[in-house]
């Protein structure tokens, strides 16, 4: 990876932080080994003022950066792949250039991170036209803790606690640079600080699929009063979608899919009815909702069972009228406008209980999210 480290792209960072940050309310911060020479105070998960991230020294050369008042590291930890392929192209760099922070830009120290579908089939070579160029550093889901902003930042701050979906387009020229890697650098547009009552693995399981379902219950025009049908409501996606429609947009009627065990979820998550897949046809049966969420990639079926003048969301599969897709562009605004719907408990976000992974479990967190199986979000946790 020696190209990785040296190309322009990536340019070392002035200084060395050194230290870590607590990765659930109620965790301390880790030292390194080395002496204690700045505390930073940070938002707590909790919400209280009074914890602290210690940065430690290392035996590697710092200096302090005017921004942020602390040191922060040359290179970095993280996951990378040089070549498309399966999950067995990626590889652990303990020698990563950290990335450079443009004016409207911070740099966080990353936390936690989810996988999406959308890591995969980046991965996997599907976007390569569109894509940053090689090697890559993957990670669209971040949270954790600035430790440097630009020179334009307005209204984030170094020890804010927060997360994000890093890349504003999806497909189009996501950064070289992702979540999962010790550092990351990301538009402060993109950020929102972390609701209190979540601890790191939790809002970073949320970014990507929040915003895609609100982004798409909004360009299907739902509003209050209207009914629901969403395909794969166990999902990261699904559970999201389930959540906003019924607790933010007022939805008279939620349906559901999923398998026979992940029925009472559904309910839970605020489905009306839930429909097991395994047993039931769902286009078969006689009624019809104003908007068909399909996450699943059914859309043939999925069009049999929307009203007249309604709207199929397609986020994978073929297209069938009225059915359309869209890729989610990301947005901090919309994360700060839910968050008092997360930190009320309205909205909750769903983990896979196979997780949180371990930073050395990647490639394993990977293989898992490609059996299509998960319930929620895949999250890799603590990092490193």
């Amino acid at each position: 990876m020696q190209s990785f480290l040296s190309s322009s792209l990536f340019p070392p960072a002035a200084a060395k932080l050194v230290a870590s940050v607590s990765v659930a309310a109620g965790t301390g911060a880790r030292n390194s080994g080395g002496a204690v020479i700045a505390v930073v105070p940070r938002r707590s998960a909790a919400g209280g003022g009074g914890r602290c991230v210690a940065y430690a020294s290392s035996s590697s050369p710092a200096v302090n950066t005017a921004e942020a008042g602390v040191v922060v590291p040359a290179t970095m930890k993280a996951w990378a792949y040089d070549d498309y392929g399966d999950a067995s192209v990626l590889r652990l760099d303990e020698a990563v250039a950290v990335p450079a922070v443009g004016e409207d830009q911070v740099l966080v120290r990353v936390a936690a991170a989810a996988l999406n579908p959308v890591d995969s089939k980046r991965r996997a070579g599907k976007f390569k036209a569109t894509d940053s160029p090689l090697p890559t550093v993957p990670g669209y889901d971040v949270a954790g803790v600035v430790v440097k902003i630009g020179s334009k930042v307005k209204s984030i701050k170094e020890g804010d606690e927060v997360y994000g979906n890093i890349n504003e387009k999806a497909l189009e020229g996501p950064k070289q640079s992702g979540s999962l890697a010790e550092y990351t650098a990301v538009e402060e547009k993109l950020l929102a600080l972390k609701p209190k009552n979540l601890d790191f693995a939790q809002a970073a399981g949320l970014p990507l699929a929040i915003e895609t379902a609100h982004e798409g219950l909004e360009r299907a025009g739902f509003s209050a009063g209207k009914s629901i049908l969403v395909l794969g409501g166990a999902g990261g996606v699904g559970s999201l979608a389930i959540q906003l429609a019924k607790h933010v947009f007022g939805a008279s009627k939620v349906a559901a899919t999923a398998s026979t065990p992940k029925l009472e979820l559904l309910k839970s998550l605020g489905a009306d009815v839930a429909i097991d897949y395994t047993k039931e046809n769902f286009d078969e049966q006689p009624e019809k909702y104003d908007v068909v969420f399909d996450a699943v990639g059914q859309g043939e079926k999925a069009v049999k069972v929307v009203k007249e003048g309604g709207s199929v969301v397609v986020l994978t599969g073929a297209v069938t009228p009225p059915g359309f897709r869209f890729v989610v562009t990301s947005d901090g605004s919309v994360l700060q406008k839910l968050n008092p719907y997360l930190e009320s408990g309205k909205v909750k976000p769903l983990v896979d209980t196979k997780g949180p992974f371990a930073f050395s479990q990647t490639v394993e967190a990977f293989s898992y999210l490609e059996t299509g199986r998960a319930t929620g979000k895949v999250i890799i946790s603590p990092i490193p």
